[in-house]
């Protein structure tokens, strides 16, 4: 007999109720995680500048980047690699609510864009790019362990049919067949979880000795070797995906973790003995 786990969880916690003619306003499971990993994040950051003797006073300018740059980033990436007529027919939808679709391969580029700028501006305080982005990517993983948990608050982003006894039932999602599914949420966020912690221990380990490129490069390739092999479990997100061998996501991965191999590697080089961090 084949058992699995009826999941039938309400995205929404609650409403707030129509104010002076605006809302209602409903407050969603996944807008409190999403909001959560910034916040949490944050604090993560503070721990560390005080550690390595970085000033607290660059801390909301960082945040300030990381939100900007995230949610552009993810935003631009969904429609560039998923919807590419609407960005061009219809550019002012990336901006507009309901803000339905959010790509990661897009905010890491969005991130990586927004620690370049922030780093410009701060290198003769010794917050280079690699130094920040080393340090971010430890909140990075942990965001997106919150993220994906809020994907299945919202039914979204399922599986395709298992007989595993942790298969999920999908009740609120209505696009595809309430049927045991791969909870592939969990799987990504499971592993950003444990991303989490392998980061803070290298970083812990090293502090303000920690290679150059090495966590950005475990990062790189921790989530998107990961996200390549986990996509096989997964229904394709546009109908196009069907006509190719690998799907977006997978195709889009393919580089970031030769990226990431890079990375590690150059970070076992030395560094020159005037450069520094």
């Amino acid at each position: 007999m084949i058992s699995y786990i009826l999941w039938d969880v309400n995205p929404e916690i609650f409403t707030i109720p129509e104010i002076a003619g605006f809302g209602p306003f409903p407050v969603r499971w996944y807008g409190l995680l999403f909001a959560a990993g910034f916040l949490i994040g944050q604090q993560i950051m503070i721990h560390i500048f005080k550690k390595e003797g970085k000033s607290l006073d660059d801390i909301d300018a960082l945040t300030l980047y990381m939100v900007i740059a995230t949610v552009v980033g993810a935003r631009v990436g969904h429609f560039l690699f998923y919807q590419p007529e609407i960005l061009f027919k219809n550019p002012l939808e990336v901006i507009l609510p309901p803000y339905a679709g959010l790509a990661s391969h897009g905010a890491v580029i969005g991130i990586v864009t927004g620690l370049w700028l922030y780093a410009r501006s701060r290198k003769s305080s010794g917050q280079t790019f690699f130094w920040v982005a080393d340090r971010m990517v430890i909140t990075v993983a942990l965001a997106g362990a919150f993220i994906r948990f809020g994907n299945l608050m919202n039914s979204e982003i399922v599986g395709r049919y298992t007989d595993v006894p942790w298969g999920f039932i999908f009740m609120k999602n209505t696009e595809f067949t309430k049927i045991p599914r791969h909870p592939a949420q969990l799987y990504e966020s499971i592993s950003c979880f444990i991303l989490f912690f392998v980061l803070l221990a290298l970083w812990n380990k090293y502090k303000t000795q920690t290679p150059r490129g090495l966590l950005v490069g475990v990062f790189f390739v921790w989530v998107f070797t990961l996200r390549f092999f986990y996509e096989f479990l997964k229904e394709n997100q546009e109908a196009f995906e069907a006509n190719y061998p690998l799907n977006m996501g997978q195709i889009l991965s393919i580089p970031v973790v030769l990226l990431g191999i890079y990375f590690i590697v150059q970070s076992r080089k030395p560094l020159p003995q005037s450069g520094g961090k």
